[in-house]
């Protein structure tokens, strides 16, 4: 195995090696691991039979270590920064930033001042879970930094939750106190009293901003509390609590808690999983030796929520590496000014995301008019071509000509490396995003239960449609689902139920046995309910979901969730998609989320008329024309054929709509997975229509 730097930043910079020499295996079956009902145990190349790698720096075994050695290293460098609002001109100003040194003191008083709270609460345990509730933001971080420094742990609220979900939470992990966003606080209070552990709430925000006596946030928010038994601070009350009572810092073991991450399920309520400092560092450590660059140098944009273990993986590697962090100024839809002023080093991002900068390249470049866009198309053209043919996503000619102009308007001319995750990303957009960008962008894949990571592509392999080898700290096998047709003897590739163990890995659910044993056997493998494929190289390919099944009325089992990845991923004009099954029906319909500009382009040459992408009405008009939905049914029966999809698999009728399915809904978890049973449940009247339309006006389509 290659040497491992003790220095994270050499780590990150190096790389552990990148891609081995061509036709090279990335991922390696260990030697007489297959046994009946398996495929072999596959490992990182860089591992090999060798042991699987707990961290990068053997001095550092926990975030806690981590986040003291960059303070050492690096006192006076960025670290939590953020943009201030003009309230009159409603303008956002630049960065503004704290540096290590500023943010170690702080999280050092913030911290003594949570253990003097327990301690009037009367609670002498060390170890207990603290709440934070709110969008990232650089008081999410520093609330995560003050429960390190005492053996405390976090319990991350999703922003978007419901307050019964949230009454849920605090119950099961039974928190005292709260750190909060303003427009939190009066969902806590209203709900204080079905919270009976419940003591403290910390604002993140200021309570006080120089009205009279008895007239401020701090007066009624503590009026209200009181009468809920519930004392109110601000952080910086908080903080001069610590200041005030001062005691010794208490670093956590490699064995402690770091979280308790709370799984957006998408049924009943959410999983506690369980995720320990080790956890954690292993995790960091595959980041930082892939191609997330985070060194002193290096600046990251924080906007994946941090209560989803994606977003928080990413700032603890940064924090680790001595790494800048600007937050979001809180609004999605103007997250390109963030990154514009930002500029970041390293991108971390879902499909969702790298779909719209996709579109909106294209629209401004190959979609032009012109000299612009007959210059662009070329440059596209010859990228791709190069790539093809000798792996590399670089041109010394057009990326100087255009690429490197492309990135810079958009605030991406200085990042080095992008990752996608969280869901499959359409081979044509990230090759098309890897000829733009030219820098090191990987698709990846993981769990909250392994800590964002367990797959990952290596920086330099531009393939498409695989999430690579196992990472440096995890080992992988497959375990054969007959069921549905899935086994590790398949040909070409072996296929099966993906399963992981490793030092990412969790090691179970929170007060939940039962469900602890239903996904982790006695030698440690966690089963994740993916269904995957591992290729000749060792790199696995996510293709379907365990037990995700329809039975039609021919007794034909169909997997809706491999039929809509296949649908979304080769036809732009979709954004979201639920293929749904009738089990007294022989044909699959569905409802399907366009994407507005795509479809916009799509339906103005079906319909003739131009349609505006910018306006709802019309695009929603457009939606409900039958002559659209027949071409858009159409589109999909030729990459069902391309795909070689059964008869039976392919859907014969559509419904299309504007964003159907959303966190504010209650149809998307807040890590965008689809709940598909309240789903079915809200569209079950348009999904029945959809098989009465298709029967009366063409019987036919049922027959397969």
């Amino acid at each position: 195995m290659a040497p491992i730097s003790p220095d994270p930043a050499l780590a990150a910079a190096s790389k552990l090696a990148g891609v081995p020499a061509a036709g090279k295996p990335h991922g390696i079956a260990l030697p007489n691991s297959k046994k009946p009902g398996y495929s072999a145990v596959y490992r990182n190349h860089l591992v090999g039979t060798g042991e699987l790698i707990k961290t990068i720096d053997p001095s550092v075994t926990t975030m806690f270590e981590a986040f003291e050695g960059s303070c050492r290293k690096y006192p006076n460098n960025k670290c939590l920064g953020w943009r201030d609002q003009d309230k009159i001109k409603k303008t956002w100003g630049p960065y503004q930033w704290i540096d290590y040194k500023t943010v170690q003191e702080r999280r050092t008083n913030l911290g003594m001042g949570l253990r003097y709270l327990h301690q009037k609460a009367g609670i002498t345990q060390q170890k207990v879970p603290v709440g934070i509730w709110s969008q990232n933001r650089v008081e999410w971080q520093l609330a995560d930094l003050a429960c390190m420094s005492q053996s405390m742990f976090s319990v991350s609220i999703y922003d978007t939750l419901g307050p019964d979900t949230a009454v849920y939470i605090i119950n099961h992990a039974e928190l005292t106190t709260v750190v909060a966003a303003l427009n939190h606080i009066p969902t806590l209070l209203q709900i204080a009293s079905q919270c009976p552990g419940l003591k403290y709430i910390i604002s993140m925000d200021p309570l006080d901003n120089g009205e009279g006596p008895g007239m401020n946030k701090k007066s009624l928010l503590s009026s209200w509390g009181a009468e809920k038994g519930i004392e109110i601070y601000s952080i910086s009350e908080a903080e001069a609590l610590g200041a005030q009572n001062p005691c010794a810092l208490l670093p956590p073991l490699p064995s402690d808690a770091i979280t308790i991450n709370y799984t957006s399920g998408t049924t009943g309520f959410p999983k506690g999983v369980l995720l320990t400092h080790s956890n954690c560092i292993a995790a960091c450590s595959i980041a930082m030796t892939t191609c997330m660059y985070m060194t002193s140098s290096d600046v990251i944009l924080s906007y994946l929520p941090l209560a989803h273990i994606f977003g928080r993986l990413t700032e603890n590697a940064a924090m680790w590496g001595g790494t800048a962090i600007g937050y979001f100024h809180g609004n999605i839809l103007e997250l390109f000014d963030d990154i514009k002023l930002l500029r970041p080093t390293t991108f971390i991002s879902v499909p969702r995301l790298y779909n719209r900068i996709s579109n909106a390249i294209k629209e401004g470049t190959i979609e032009a008019p012109g000299i612009k866009g007959a210059l662009s198309r070329h440059a596209m053209k010859a990228k791709l071509e190069n790539m093809k043919t000798t792996g590399s996503n670089k041109h010394a000619l057009y990326d100087t000509i255009w690429a490197n102009k492309v990135k810079a308007a958009i605030g991406f001319d200085r990042c080095r490396g992008m990752v996608s995750g969280s869901a499959p990303i359409a081979q044509d957009v990230l090759q098309t995003l890897r000829v733009v960008f030219s820098n090191d962008f990987i698709e990846g894949y993981g769990l909250t239960e392994s800590y964002a990571v367990a797959l990952g592509q290596l920086a330099g392999d531009n393939s498409a449609g695989n999430c690579g080898p196992p990472s440096i700290a995890n080992e992988i096998k497959l375990r054969d689902v007959p069921d549905m047709g899935y086994t590790s003897n398949d040909t070409p590739y072996p296929r099966g139920e993906l399963l992981i163990r490793g030092h990412s890995v969790f090691s179970g659910y929170y007060k939940n046995e039962s469900q602890t044993s239903e996904v982790i056997d006695s030698e440690g493998w966690f089963a994740t309910g993916d269904i995957c494929r591992v290729d000749e190289l060792g790199r696995f390919s996510i293709i379907d979901r365990v037990k995700n099944l329809l039975k039609l009325a021919q007794g034909e089992y169909v997997s809706p969730e491999k039929i809509e990845n296949v649908y979304l991923a080769n036809f732009p004009v979709l954004a979201q998609g639920l293929v749904h099954g009738d089990s007294l029906q022989t044909y699959l319909v569905a409802v399907f989320g366009v994407d507005r500009p795509q479809f916009a382009v799509f339906a103005s040459g079906v319909l003739g008329r131009k349609i505006d992408a910018a306006d709802d009405k019309v695009i929603l008009e457009a939606c409900k024309e039958k002559k659209v939905r027949k071409q858009v049914v159409k589109e999909l029966e030729k990459m069902g054929k391309k795909a070689k999809l059964q008869g039976f698999e392919k859907v014969k009728n559509v419904h299309l709509c504007l964003d159907p399915f959303t966190i504010e809904n209650d149809l998307l978890t807040p890590t965008l997975k689809m709940k598909r049973a309240p789903a079915i449940k809200q569209y079950k009247d348009i999904l029945d229509a959809l098989y009465e339309e298709t029967d009366r006006e063409n019987p036919q389509k049922a027959k397969l």
